[in-house]
Formats: C-alpha cells, sequence, structure tokens
C-alpha cells in the first residue's frame, strides 16, 4: 500500500502508511530535536490513562530523513467536527476541557520543567525590549511552582476523535511539567488567534469545573505570549505584542 499524505510544512510531512503514521522530517532537521520528540511520546505512554498514538519505530529513509512511526488513529480531528457541528460547539468545548483537565490530573516527573522552557524562550527573543524582558522573567520566577502533566499545543487540532467518541490526543512534543493554568492560558491563546468568542467559552468553563479565579490564568497570558513570538509568525505578532503589555487584569 502505498503512502498518502495527510499533512505537511516546512519542516515535516506525514503519511499514512496501512494502521500507521509516519511523521518524515526535511534534510537537515536536528537528529536531538527528533529523538527527544520520540523520548517525549515513550514518557507519556509510560504515565498511562491517555490515548495517545503508540511509538512503533524511529529510523532513517533511504534520502536521509529522519522519521516516526506511530499508530494511525482512525478519525477526524474535534476541530472538524467542530466545523463540521456548529451546533455543538458548547458540547464539543465541554469535552475538551474535560480531557485536558484529566491529563492536568497526571505527572510525569522526567519531563522538562514549564517555567525553566519559558525562562529559555522569553531570554531568546531578539526585539524585546530589555525592561519587558526582566519584567516577564521576574514574573515567571514568582509563579507557584507545580508538577501538573502539561501538553504545551492543546487545541482542537491536535485531539482526534474516533467514531465510537474516543479521544486521542497528539503531537506531545511540548509536554512539560509544571502549572496548569499557564498550559491553559496557551491553549487560550491558541484559540484567540482563531476566534475570540470561542476563547473566551473555553476560559470560562476551565475556570467554572476548577473553581480557578480567572484572574489567575490570566496572569500567564502576557508570559506564553512571550513564549509564542519564537515562534516568529508575522499574522500573530501584532496581538502577542498587545498582550506582552498587559500585565494586571481586571
Amino acid at each position: 500500500m502505498a503512502r498518502e499524505l495527510i499533512s505537511k510544512n516546512a519542516t515535516k510531512s506525514v503519511y499514512r502508511d496501512g494502521d500507521k503514521a509516519v511523521k518524515v522530517f526535511c534534510q537537515g532537521f536536528p537528529k536531538a530535536e527528533v529523538l527527544n520528540e520520540a523520548l517525549i511520546s515513550a514518557r507519556i505512554e509510560a504515565v498511562g490513562g491517555i490515548n495517545i498514538p503508540r511509538i512503533q519505530e524511529v529510523a532513517v529513509e533511504e534520502d536521509g530523513c529522519w522519521a516516526i512511526t506511530k499508530d494511525f488513529i482512525e478519525g477526524k480531528t474535534l476541530q472538524q467536527l467542530m466545523d463540521e457541528n456548529p451546533d455543538k460547539q458548547d458540547e464539543y468545548l465541554n469535552q475538551m476541557v474535560d480531557l485536558q483537565l484529566m491529563i492536568h490530573s497526571k505527572t510525569c516527573p522526567l519531563l522538562n520543567k514549564l517555567k525553566d522552557k519559558m525562562a529559555r524562550q522569553i531570554s531568546e527573543i531578539e526585539d524585546l525590549n530589555p525592561v519587558n524582558r526582566y519584567d516577564l522573567l521576574t514574573r515567571l520566577d514568582s509563579t507557584p511552582k507545580h508538577v501538573k502533566l502539561c501538553h504545551g499545543d492543546f487545541q482542537p487540532n491536535n485531539i482526534i476523535v474516533k467514531p465510537d467518541g474516543t479521544m486521542y490526543v497528539l503531537d506531545w512534543v511540548h509536554a512539560t511539567q509544571g502549572n496548569a493554568s499557564a498550559d491553559v492560558a496557551r491553549t487560550y491563546l491558541l484559540f484567540c488567534l482563531e476566534n475570540q468568542e470561542k476563547a473566551d467559552k473555553y476560559m470560562d468553563l476551565f475556570c467554572q469545573k476548577t473553581g480557578t479565579d480567572k484572574r489567575y490564568v490570566q496572569q500567564w497570558l502576557p508570559l506564553v505570549a512571550a513564549a509564542q513570538l519564537t515562534k516568529k509568525r508575522p499574522e500573530e505578532q501584532e496581538l502577542l505584542h498587545n498582550w506582552l503589555n498587559v500585565f494586571d487584569y481586571q
């Protein structure tokens, strides 16, 4: 059976090969990053209780490109379902938040710490005012130290829903251990880049289900915005820079 291209971007292509999904990285993609992605996924597998595609193989293709082979999960992304069934958006958001809370209930001590990763990202931003950088790093250092499992890129496109309703979570490369509210702030940011109304509903749901003061999550927004700036996506720059200067919420 010939491979079927599922998705492609500047650094990788993902193919379906029967019951397998093969992620092929571009020529020159750092070996360390490929192996780190595989290691993180293996560690999440070991946590247990979370449906994720199981890693089958890490190999080098004939053309010298690195590839990671995982189980192929048949189904639709939660984003596809939201687009196809707008009347069920609230139901899907509710399921999504419950899934994220289940992930936050887990721990994975061998993962990198979220605060350490964010500190590196903030330090790497080239065009950040030194005063802003200092303020952001000081604020980050003062946040509570938690060790909850955080996905780091939790969004509807990274959730596959099988025909029987079982949800699988993809793309764990950004997973860390840290504060759940930082993970929620990151998801909120991703929603804001697409749809503010959906973002606000998501935030309200999380705060209602956990009894969390919304301001506690919002204090992370300048920090996750700064971390997102390291991706250098022109279409996001205006929103992210606006958030950098917002430190107090009503």
